[in-house]
């Protein structure tokens, strides 16, 4: 080979190995900055106060574990009682960032005494009336006009109480007048004095007949069609955390919020 094609050689040589080294390189190209995964929304963090019904207790005790589950960086606070009652707490000033209502008339007060937005409360959930009686049902109630036999101790809640205005929208509409041994502020209370045996029967919510399980016996009434109470939920305009508190209920009316309501014998909205 002369010299000059051996230089020429040389040259093609290092020529093919330059073009094979790019090609190889381009192969695998290191992932640009812009093409890199966007970053997800900033996590929810911070504690929420949450004031619900009293026949909310048990499913709101089990959505609060659960978003608190999915969400680490938060904390949900509970505290139950009868609407009436939450709702005079709010309007005095207590710290609360959700309100969850067993009736739409306590929701409404808070909505006109502009403590919640007008348009911010949502229906997640119906509830009827059902009668509870102890086991061994002593004064043999079987029907909606037993709890008016005189030598029956009935409980209800009082007037104010969404199961107490329910209970007075069936005795309306049916013409059967309970005289109650007792009123009571919550459904739950109600339904102690029945467990503890103070009481013959109590008028409490479906719901409530089958979180006690074994402790009482339910009476499913047709009269309760009368007054089906519908559950809304709204942030309170005091929050002081409402990005939040509209996460929890965007969870309550959700799927899992919903499965969950569900299965403890709530209807939907």
């Amino acid at each position: 080979m002369t010299p000059t094609r051996k230089i020429a050689a040389t040259l093609l040589t290092a020529a093919v190995a330059l073009s094979l080294s790019a090609c190889a390189g381009s192969g695998a190209p290191a992932a640009p900055a812009a093409e890199t995964a966007p970053a997800s929304a900033s996590a929810l963090e911070g504690s929420i106060t949450v004031f619900a019904a009293a026949s909310l207790k048990s499913t709101f005790t089990e959505l609060a574990d659960e978003f608190e589950s999915s969400n680490p960086g938060v904390t949900v606070e509970l505290n139950f009682a009868g609407s009436s009652d939450l709702v005079t707490q709010i309007t005095e000033g207590a710290p609360a960032d959700v309100f969850a209502s067993a009736d739409e008339k306590n929701m409404a007060k808070l909505t006109d005494a502009t403590l919640i937005a007008p348009d911010a409360p949502v229906d997640f959930a119906t509830n009827v009336l059902e009668i509870a009686v102890p086991p061994s049902n002593p004064a043999g109630i079987a029907t909606f006009a037993d709890l008016a036999k005189p030598e029956a101790k009935t409980v209800v809640c009082a007037p104010q109480v969404p199961c107490g205005a329910a209970t007075l929208a069936v005795e309306t509409a049916t013409g059967v007048d309970i005289t109650p041994v007792s009123e009571e502020s919550s459904v739950t209370d109600v339904l102690g004095k029945v467990t503890s045996g103070e009481a013959d029967a109590g008028l409490v919510y479906v719901t409530d007949i089958i979180a006690a399980g074994d402790a009482v016996t339910g009476i499913r009434f047709p009269e309760s069609s009368e007054a089906v109470n519908t559950y809304p939920i709204a942030p309170v305009a005091a929050s002081t955390n409402p990005e939040v508190a509209q996460a929890f209920i965007d969870f309550v009316t959700g799927a899992v919020g919903q499965d969950v309501l569900a299965t403890a014998g709530f209807g939907q909205p």
